[in-house]
């Protein structure tokens, strides 16, 4: 299942791509020589990046674990970026084979590996829908063939808000999430992360810049702006906190020992 406009655009390498950069950092081989130029120009203003990706992703594990644990089968995960093992449907079809899993992204890239993100398991469902995040309509309409969204949907915007902004190009970005969790059951979550300087101020200053320098809008939020998402929603133990403070297993303890990853993680729960 792809969006209307699904056929593969080209991709540039010419520039650097934050998926791309994103994927260097996790170790991944789909990124090309000006990725890895920007990944190690940012790790070296920011020592925190790779640290921070790493993070995130085992918070995705987590969060997505939870709402397998918490009886949720049905996962929309928007921004879902280069496959990287283990991936949501796995991590959610291990506790719950007939979950369902919709991804969905606008990079082209992703769209290259769409085919190895749907090898789900055979008692559930994975699909992927070639759209952007700005278009919630044709999003949950698609995401809609596949998940019944009068049953509760996990929603996972994981890393994906510091990279849209209202003042810069008009992206409303708070109204955005309020579309997307509006047409969701009660008993759906939303799961959120997003880069904060609030915890390594001068090297996320550096490294947004080097981010905008190339291209890519980058912002980071603070702590009330990014709790701002979960307005209408009941926050979730622990709440609004740095990532590694979420629900934290052995992994994450001993990685916050060796210093810190600039992102704040929650989850909001709608009744």
């Amino acid at each position: 299942m792809t969006g209307p406009d699904a056929a593969p655009t080209r991709i540039d390498t010419s520039r650097p791509h934050p998926a791309r950069v994103y994927d260097w950092w996790l170790g991944g081989k789909d990124n090309y020589p000006v990725d890895e130029e920007l990944a190690r120009k940012i790790l070296a203003t920011d020592s925190t990046a790779v640290r921070g990706a790493r993070a995130n992703r085992r918070f995705m594990h987590r969060a997505t674990r939870a709402a397998a644990q918490a009886g949720i089968r049905q996962f929309l995960d928007i921004g879902t970026g280069i496959p990287t093992q283990p991936n949501l449907h796995q991590v959610a079809q291990q506790v719950a084979p007939d979950a369902r899993i919709v991804y969905a992204d606008n990079d082209p890239i992703v769209l290259r590996h769409a085919e190895a993100l749907l090898h789900g398991s055979p008692e559930g469902s994975t699909d992927y829908v070639h759209a952007d995040v700005r278009d919630p309509e044709t999003i949950l309409r698609l995401a809609g063939e596949c998940l019944d969204l009068k049953q509760p949907v996990a929603l996972s915007l994981v890393a994906l808000t510091h990279y849209l902004d209202a003042d810069t190009d008009g992206d409303d970005v708070h109204g955005l999430l309020e579309q997307y969790v509006d047409a969701l059951a009660p008993g759906s979550r939303l799961t959120l992360s997003q880069v904060t300087a609030d915890i390594s101020p001068e090297g996320v200053a550096k490294a947004s810049e080097l981010f905008r320098r190339s291209g890519t809008p980058f912002f980071p939020r603070a702590r009330d702006e990014f709790s701002r998402f979960f307005d209408g929603l009941e926050l979730l133990d622990p709440g609004v906190v740095p990532v590694f403070d979420w629900h934290p297993e052995r992994e994450d303890v001993i990685a916050a020992k060796e210093g810190v990853a600039p992102l704040y993680a929650g989850v909001g729960l709608k009744h």
